[in-house]
């Protein structure tokens, strides 16, 4: 098992650097080792379609905030706290399950887009994702909040990472339910705060936290399958919008906060951690969950 973070620092610094018809071309070879985080996508995968699709920097606007940004960055450590973070989350996770799968993980890092109005908005300029085994990514703009949680933020995808990892929980994109990427939400943020209390708690859900109404709809719309439903369900109506979906009236967030809610429901009903938790099936967490507020 190998964690490499990669050093997009000298990475964004090339790209940056280069002349402005390059640039794509020098973004696509900074992609380069995470390719193969696309590969269940159907056909050819462009690395820099897929950067301006997942917000990330502009290669040709915000010519002063950009590079400011680079330098919050690496003022700030990130690369090695990412790092750092990680191997201490794979400590924990595997002193509470020493059998589990660890695949080898690479990490990217990139700065986001600053004039993404969703982006910085109601995502408050953070996205991650570590769906795909063997990668995590975090797209960030370099906020107070979001410098301030680096760890937790990382040590979230991580967790994704080692639940469907092979010998793990089995993700089928045509029959997995809403009820499955909520509670692995709810999962991710738990163990982040199990290593880092409440910073692990993911910005986007913790305004609703206490919201019944929106307790009461997620719950309503757990058995819905297929994860062409999961943005509108558990990121909200915003993103809903942005990619398309139906909204069905949720906010920003609104899965990670009823996925924080049932998990730690779960887990003060049975005394176990959220490490403990890993591969527990997301339905026995939620009917433990849904028994106790009955």
């Amino acid at each position: 098992m190998a964690i490499t973070v990669l050093d997009t620092s000298v990475g964004m610094e090339a790209v940056l650097a280069a002349p402005i018809d390059d640039r794509v071309d020098v973004l696509r070879d900074m992609l380069a080792p995470v390719e193969g985080m696309f590969r269940y996508f159907p056909g050819d995968v462009d690395l820099a379609a897929m950067h301006a699709m997942s917000f990330g920097f502009p290669l040709g606007r915000c010519v002063d905030e950009v590079p400011g940004a680079l330098k919050k960055l690496r003022d700030a450590d990130v690369w090695a706290r990412i790092s750092n973070a990680m191997t201490r989350a794979i400590d924990v996770q595997c002193a509470a399950a020493p059998r589990i799968n660890v695949p080898d993980i690479v990490v990217l890092l990139v700065l986001g887009d600053p004039e993404d109005e969703y982006f910085m908005g109601p995502l408050r300029g953070f996205s991650g994702n570590g769906s795909a085994t063997g990668y995590v990514s975090l797209t960030l703009w370099p906020t107070e909040e979001n410098l301030a949680r680096v760890e937790s933020a990382a040590v979230h995808e991580l967790n994704h990472n080692l639940r469907y990892a092979p010998g793990g929980i089995i993700w089928d994109p045509a029959s997995v339910v809403v009820g499955e990427q909520v509670v692995s939400e709810g999962l991710a943020d738990a163990f982040a705060r199990q290593l880092y209390g409440d910073a692990g708690y993911t910005p986007i859900g913790q305004p609703h936290l206490a919201d019944d109404a929106v307790l009461a709809k997620v719950i309503s719309g757990l058995r819905i399958q297929g994860m062409q439903n999961f943005t509108a369900w558990v990121h909200g109506d915003d993103s809903a919008r942005r990619f398309g979906c139906e909204p069905v009236g949720l906010p920003t967030g609104a899965g990670y906060a009823v996925g924080n809610r049932l998990v730690d429901l779960y887990l003060s009903s049975t005394g176990r951690t959220a490490a403990d938790a890993l591969h527990v099936p997301s339905q026995d967490i939620i009917d433990v969950a849904l028994t106790t507020i009955s």
